[in-house]
């Protein structure tokens, strides 16, 4: 019973093919841009969750603060309020995993006859670790070249190519300013940070000798900034509470006093940028969506169509036996079958056009397998929803009536 019902509705949408290609086309626009839009946005999605992982995870940094000269204030870090003995005393604090005092800025890097201007940046061996960062050539500097103020770095992959092109930079002297330092280890790549910062281009050497040969400090142990990394994200609010307890009883700031430091929450903007794309995601793929709504409208529209033209071919059925359920099944089983049809072909072209995207713009796509299901089933269950009611008017039709029908 099936297969000639099958065999009819494959005629019936033969004897129409301009028609039936026409009203395939609607779900066919609808899932491949449901597909492609999909792609787009889970791509987009990745990317960001990629950025941030490179930032290094449950992350927040305790800046110095500013001061007030002549009525002009100065940013934040201006003023010297923090120390290294500040961030050995948080890292004893319940809920904080790794901490990394740093002292960082801008220096020119001079190797041979090359030179490269570069971040560099003062800090301890567990500045790397905070950092999930790893070094993929050499090695790092420990505590005893933190103590020992030794003139070693260790240098990220923009560095390395600018400055040493082709040549093995572990081994090699550089100097940063005036001062020689030797490269013992080269950093693995983490690309571009969420402002579009390059952490690719930079320097790091041990937070001594940054303050003693290379930025100079306003008194033995300060710097300008604390990276603190807590155990886990839901220890963070408060561990950044205890932080601010902390510093403002080491820093005698009575209450009413404002704090003379700073705070910033990275992963809590890392997430909002997360948050906005798999925002944007949703948008696209609801956007995409309404194609599937006018491809149902579609089919609905041109089983309607059929149902006028078929009229007495029903009347004919049904003097000979067919039950409504009959001629409900035979054109809802046309219906699906277009929608089917349209839904598969659409899925075929929306992952040909993500990938030709990758390919040809360089972008990042991710194809969902089951983002490719739902579309399709959304797709065939729109094209089913819509083709129910002009089935539905081809059971109810009066047989007599329909016979007469010209």
């Amino acid at each position: 019973m099936l297969k000639a019902m099958l065999g009819e509705a494959w005629l019936a949408m033969g004897a129409n093919r301009l028609r039936t290609a026409l009203t395939m086309l609607g779900m066919v626009i609808g899932v491949g841009a449901v597909v492609i839009m999909m792609a787009i946005g889970q791509g987009a999605q990745y990317a960001v969750q990629q950025t941030i992982s490179t930032m290094g995870s449950n992350l927040f940094i305790v800046l110095s603060g500013s001061f007030t000269a002549s009525g002009v204030r100065s940013g934040s870090a201006g003023a010297p309020s923090l120390s290294v003995a500040d961030g050995e005393a948080i890292a004893e604090l319940d809920g904080v995993g790794n901490v990394a005092p740093t002292h960082q800025g801008t220096r020119q890097l001079v190797y041979g006859a090359q030179n490269w201007s570069s971040q560099v940046i003062g800090t301890t061996p567990s500045y790397l670790e905070t950092r999930a960062w790893n070094i993929v050539n050499g090695a790092g500097f420990g505590d005893s070249d933190v103590r020992s103020a030794t003139r070693v770095a260790v240098i990220g992959k923009t560095v390395a190519e600018n400055l040493f092109g082709a040549e093995d930079p572990v081994g090699k002297t550089m100097r940063i300013q005036q001062n020689p330092f030797l490269v013992i280890g080269v950093l693995g790549s983490k690309g571009q940070n969420l402002d579009g910062r390059d952490q690719d281009d930079t320097v790091i050497i041990p937070l001594s000798t940054a303050q003693r040969k290379v930025f100079g400090t306003p008194f033995l142990g300060s710097v300008r900034m604390i990276m603190v990394q807590a155990d886990s994200a839901e220890a963070m609010p408060k561990v950044m509470d205890s932080v601010t307890s902390l510093l403002r009883q080491r820093h005698r700031l009575r209450d009413g006093m404002p704090d003379d430091f700073f705070m910033r929450n990275l992963s809590a903007a890392a997430e909002s940028e997360a948050e906005t794309t798999r925002t944007m995601s949703i948008l696209l793929g609801a956007i995409a969506s309404i194609s599937l709504l006018v491809g149902g409208i579609g089919i609905m529209n041109i089983m309607l169509v059929s149902v006028t033209e078929r009229t007495r071919e029903i009347g004919i059925r049904m003097a000979i036996g067919a039950r409504q359920k009959d001629i409900l099944s035979q054109f809802l089983l046309e219906a699906v079958m277009i929608s089917f049809a349209g839904c598969l072909l659409g899925l075929l072209i929306g992952l040909g056009v993500a990938l030709g995207i990758n390919v040809f713009t360089g972008m990042v796509i991710v194809i969902s397998g089951s983002a490719a299901l739902i579309a399709f089933a959304v797709a065939a269950g729109v094209g089913i929803f819509f083709g129910w009611y002009p089935a539905q008017k081809a059971a109810q039709l009066d047989p007599i009536e329909a016979l007469r029908y010209q």
